[in-house]
């Protein structure tokens, strides 16, 4: 899947397992998804797509994205892989003059609408969605898309591994209410129901968030089936320097010794050196891990920060 501007690696392409990896100036992209141990066929679906010409490549950069598809056999695996064909041809359309956070949005109500067209026209995709995790790399930049409860991670140098990304479920509303701990949602019964996806509605809120690389950073973009399944701590373990494919392969493997009881798609990108610099795009939230200084502190202990 390919226009003229941009080359699409999209799988699985045979509703199992799917690789690939790509190495480009400043960063390197590793991507796994498989079917699992329980599952018969793969409902989620992984993209990567990568500019041809250098003025696609300044205007959109690197995209990656992960999609966790549900609604049953073929419905759930084909709301996953439209999702993102869609979100592929909407963002590298040469037409498309906006920033880049705007795109991904764009691009995500775009897939919206045919999904949930296309389950209101064919009965055996009623009731079909699927989440959407998208990260765009410009530079010393990455702009992040959210609908769901795939996930992106930061891991950077010595820090512990940051979930980037908020979980649209019903268990994570509650956490964030203070009506449950993260013990409880481990065990909730109600776990797995989210609270947006992709094709359910016909409008659709998109999360969008703004992240300044740094190098050394590796991005983690995952389905639940790898969240759900291999404790922050061990991500955090896997993703310490080392070989990229291999840091893949082992949270993958983690996942699958674990149970496998679901499809588990993994997509690491890796800033291998310092990224260029590019003008911060307005749109997306952006995420800072600084600490406050004294000033900061002494208005947030007296209420000045109200």
């Amino acid at each position: 899947m390919n226009q003229d501007n941009a080359e699409a690696r999209l799988g699985p392409l045979d509703g199992l397992n799917y690789e690939t990896a790509w190495s480009g100036p400043f960063l390197d992209v590793q991507v796994i998804t498989d079917v699992g141990k329980k599952r018969q066929n793969n409902e989620d679906s992984c993209l990567l797509a990568i500019p041809t010409t250098e003025a696609m490549s300044d205007s959109r950069g690197v995209l990656a994205a992960v999609a966790d598809g549900m609604g049953g056999a073929s419905a759930g695996e084909y709301a996953s892989k439209t999702t993102l064909q869609c979100l592929f041809k909407k963002y590298y359309d040469k037409n498309l003059h906006t920033l880049v956070p705007n795109a991904l949005k764009l691009s995500v109500e775009s897939a919206n609408e045919y999904v949930f067209d296309e389950a209101e026209a064919n009965p055996e995709y009623a009731g079909m969605g699927t989440t959407i995790s998208a990260v765009s790399v410009m530079g010393n930049w990455a702009y992040m898309a959210q609908v769901g409860d795939s996930r992106i991670y930061l891991k950077r140098g010595t820090q512990t591994l940051k979930q980037l990304t908020y979980d649209h479920s019903l268990v994570a509303e509650q956490i964030r209410s203070g009506l449950i701990n993260e013990e409880d949602a481990r065990n909730h019964s109600l776990k797995n129901l989210i609270t947006r996806a992709v094709g359910i509605k016909e409008d659709i809120n998109v999360d969008l968030f703004a992240l300044e690389l740094q190098a050394g950073d590796v991005l983690l973009l995952c389905s639940d089936g790898l969240s759900n399944m291999v404790g922050n701590d061990d991500i955090d373990g896997y993703l310490e320097g080392g070989d990229l494919g291999q840091a893949a392969r082992n949270l993958v493997d983690h996942a699958l010794a674990a149970g496998g009881v679901d499809n588990v798609t993994v997509i690491l990108l890796r800033v291998t050196t310092t990224p260029p610099v590019t003008n911060y795009q307005q749109g997306g939230k952006i995420i800072s891990f600084e600490q406050p200084g004294l000033m900061g502190r002494l208005k947030a202990l007296f209420g000045g920060n109200k």
